[in-house]
């Protein structure tokens, strides 16, 4: 019977929450034994298909070598150990678990052909919490070819589960190539990205509005009739947040704001927009048979379904959207640091004359902004040629992937010298605050941050300030 907690994989449902539920252990994967039959009838199709002729990495080589007929005898295993390049920093517990995830749900879709087994040890695994040690490098968007093999390999028992006591099964010839032909470590990567991107653009709003707040701006750049003049996507939404934010706030101190204030809902919504669009690109790619070749009601099929170009561009789109949100908040901080701009200290500082304040803050948000930017290239960009020249392009995808989950990790540090800031600025001026969600959102952040206005170290306030913004985040 399934539990309230189970999300069933059949390779059509799948969302991402519900992938994030199995991957961070709050849930256990359910396959049902309609999808597991489904699986089984696929699987016998090419086997079928490999009697009557070339089947691609079924009875032939991969690659160049495609046109060289093999053995079914330990083809599979050869494949799975040439495919192993097993180099590159290890991937964590929960990245492991959702590339699991989801290349056991992409089986269950029906197109890979591979034994029911395989689909079988994976469920088994997943529910058990046996974590594989995997490795990243060696793919291009095409396929993690590397990363999946090292997977094969443990479920084999040719390499050592890094954490429980996985399956060990057979890997027969038709297995290793279906096994290996996706890219589940790019698509987990991406959507832990993502995740983590949604909610920072959600914390980045609720802290812009904190910093609004600290430096007494003109609500009228977040009226409606404002934005509904120009409506693009996502922007009367964040308007309204950051109108319903700062009501009741102070008499403004200019008729017109810097842009770090003024143009907050028209920088944050092309984020908004991007990442709920990639948000559906990867939905789609946790329920698709991308397999080559694919097995299909109408035979086996080769193709070049496995090319991700969607998702490289999504992954483009949201890093190129996101970059600016976080450019705006590095504005903000210079604005907090101005006396004209705050009518407080220079650099919010207190004590005797010459007190730094939050001075180096700036400097940390550069060196933060700077580093992001660095990899900043767009992905699609690029171009190769490979294999003998058999194959002459490739979406790179999983190098957007890494991008976007290594921007995730070094924003939150920005946006938290904006909030150690703006948390300073207000109890410097507390009559600032109005009540409400903004209130509520100062608090929050307060109560975690040293009080005193001395100049110290601010690496501690930092630290909390970032484990303060999914709080923040939830407001909103």
């Amino acid at each position: 019977m399934q539990s309230a907690n189970d999300v069933p994989l059949d390779g059509r449902t799948l969302s991402i929450s519900g992938l994030l539920a199995i991957a961070s252990g709050q849930a256990v994967a359910d396959v049902g034994p309609a999808a597991l039959r489904f699986v089984e009838a696929r699987h016998t199709r090419l086997h079928e298909a490999r009697e009557r002729g070339a089947v691609y990495g079924a009875n032939t080589g991969v690659g160049a070598n495609r046109h060289e007929m093999t053995d079914a005898g330990e083809h599979g295993l050869r494949l799975l150990r040439s495919h192993c390049a097993a180099v590159g920093p290890e991937e964590d517990d929960i990245t492991a678990r959702a590339t699991m995830a989801v290349r056991l749900n992409q089986i269950l879709a029906g197109g890979s052909g591979v034994s029911r087994r395989v689909a079988e040890a994976l469920a088994t695994a997943l529910r058990d919490g046996a974590v594989p040690s995997l490795h990243p490098w060696g793919a291009i968007g095409t396929a993690d070819l590397s990363a999946l093999a090292e997977l094969g390999l443990t479920l084999a028992g040719e390499r050592p589960w890094r954490s429980g006591n996985g399956p060990v099964i057979t890997i027969d010839g038709t297995d290793a190539l279906p096994m290996i032909s996706s890219s589940a470590l790019t698509v987990a990567t991406s959507i832990l990205a993502l995740d983590q991107v949604e909610e920072l653009i959600r914390a980045s709003v609720v802290v812009a509005a904190l910093s609004f707040l600290a430096l007494r701006g003109n609500p009228e750049a977040y009226h409606p009739a404002v934005h509904r003049a120009r409506a693009h996507p996502g922007q009367v939404e964040v308007a309204t947040l950051l109108s319903a934010l700062v009501a009741g706030c102070a008499p403004p101190l200019r008729i017109q704001d810097p842009f770090g204030l003024r143009v907050v809902p028209q920088v944050t919504a092309p984020a908004i927009h991007a990442a709920r669009s990639l948000h559906d690109v990867l939905t789609a790619e946790l329920n698709a048979a991308v397999e080559n070749p694919l097995v299909t009601d109408d035979g086996v099929l080769h193709h070049g379904q496995f090319h991700t170009a969607t998702l490289a561009a999504g992954l483009d789109a949201v890093r190129s959207a996101f970059l600016p949100v976080l450019s705006l908040s590095s504005a903000r901080v210079g604005l907090l640091m101005r006396p004209d701009m705050t009518g407080l200290r220079a650099f919010l500082a207190d004590g005797p004359a010459g007190s730094s304040g939050l001075m180096i803050g700036e400097y940390v948000v550069q060196d933060v902004l700077t580093e992001i930017r660095v990899g900043m290239q767009p992905i699609a960009a690029g171009t190769l040629t490979i294999s003998l020249g058999l194959e002459e392009h490739a979406s790179f995808a999983t190098q957007g992937a890494r991008s976007l989950r290594r921007m995730t990790r070094l924003a939150p540090t920005l946006l938290a010298a904006e909030l150690v800031a703006a948390v300073r600025a207000l109890r410097m001026a507390p009559g600032r605050i109005p009540d409400g969600v903004a209130r509520d959102a100062f608090e929050l952040a307060a109560k975690d941050l040293e009080p005193g206005f001395d100049d110290r170290p601010l690496g501690t306030d930092l630290e909390h300030a970032v484990a303060t913004l999914p709080a923040l985040a939830s407001l909103v």
